[in-house]
């Protein structure tokens, strides 16, 4: 194993250190490195609180600022941070209109995150997030897992907040924003956890994982290599094949890169895509290229489609002022 680190032990705390460090004009560290807030916390407005574990940078701590979340949670590796912290985290985002959190659907961070939300004393609901479909369960799920629609459910529900709108329609508008979304991704390599020491899993030198999860889950199935075009066909079908848009339908095209895949294939892919989508009917109104929920190193990439309509096209396009995500 050769990653740039100095001690297996200290990976996260210095990773944290040096983030914050590099946006302190956008964001703050908790001095016990519990959770990442914003700079200057906004008032009078929901507080929108996230995370998971780490590995899967720049989400979540990467997406906290104006226009997005007001604090992010981060876990050991792969691993859900512990409802302790989620509290402290509750509790220095929370202005008094309340606090929502945004939850991926593993088993580990829907626990963790109820049983924060069950401590706290102001008032806190959560948005589930469970968009993949390659799977309808796996080892780290009931139900499907939550992946690359995550970046969406924020941005929207960020945008929102950010324009003070109260905290059940908040709630109601991130349902809506996750029925809307699929996602479906591919791993070409896997990627290995600093403590481990050795890959997650393996894959031969012409082998693919259709339908990965972003902790190197199992897919649907092992295939071999083929082109682009043919995995974005793929892919797209069974996102399509669940969303079940209507024809002549706007959408955003999410193309996700997992960690080590260069821009310049994530690009040839999102041209395969968008070429898919206009022959399936549908327009994409809404773009975004780029590695967001990455896995480690993992290469290879993730599909995720949202059906727009006037208001969350709206809600996308309002500004955002994070270390990841800005205009």
């Amino acid at each position: 194993m050769k990653k740039l680190i100095n001690d297996i032990a200290n990976v996260l705390d210095e990773s944290l250190d040096g983030f914050a460090a590099a946006h302190a004009d956008l964001v703050a560290m908790d001095p016990g490195r519990r959770f990442v807030q914003r700079r200057t916390p906004a008032q009078a407005k929901v507080a929108l609180v996230s995370g998971g574990g780490s590995g899967h940078e720049p989400l979540h701590a990467g997406f906290v600022g104006r226009g997005m979340l007001d604090a992010a949670v981060p876990g050991a590796i792969f691993t859900s941070p512990t409802p302790d912290r989620i509290l402290a985290a509750i509790e220095a985002a929370d202005t008094g209109a309340g606090v929502v959190l945004i939850v991926k659907n593993y088993e580990g961070d829907v626990m963790n995150f109820e049983m924060a939300a069950e401590m706290a004393e102001g008032e806190v609901a959560r948005v589930l997030v469970d968009d993949d479909v390659a799977v309808d369960n796996s080892s780290y799920t009931i139900g499907r897992r939550g992946v690359a629609g995550t970046l969406v459910v924020e941005k929207i529900l960020g945008a929102a907040a950010e324009k003070g709108m109260a905290l059940p329609d908040l709630v109601a508008l991130g349902a809506r924003v996750n029925a809307a979304t699929r996602s479906m991704g591919v791993a070409l390599s896997s990627c290995t956890v600093p403590a481990a020491g050795i890959p997650t899993f393996q894959l031969g030198e012409d082998e693919i994982e259709v339908g990965v999860g972003i902790h190197g889950e199992p897919g649907r199935r092992r295939a071999p290599m083929v082109s682009a075009d043919a995995i974005v066909a793929e892919l797209l079908k069974a996102i399509l094949d669940d969303l079940k848009p209507k024809a002549g339908s706007k959408c955003l095209l999410f193309v996700n890169g997992f960690g080590g895949t260069p821009s310049s294939e994530l690009y040839l892919v999102f041209n395969a895509a968008r070429k898919r989508l206009e022959v399936e009917g549908l327009s994409v109104a809404r773009s975004l290229v780029g590695s967001y929920v990455t896995s480690l190193e993992m290469a290879g990439c993730s599909l995720t489609v949202t059906v727009l309509d006037d208001e969350l096209t709206a809600l996308w396009d309002e500004p955002v002022s994070t270390p990841a995500l800005r205009w």
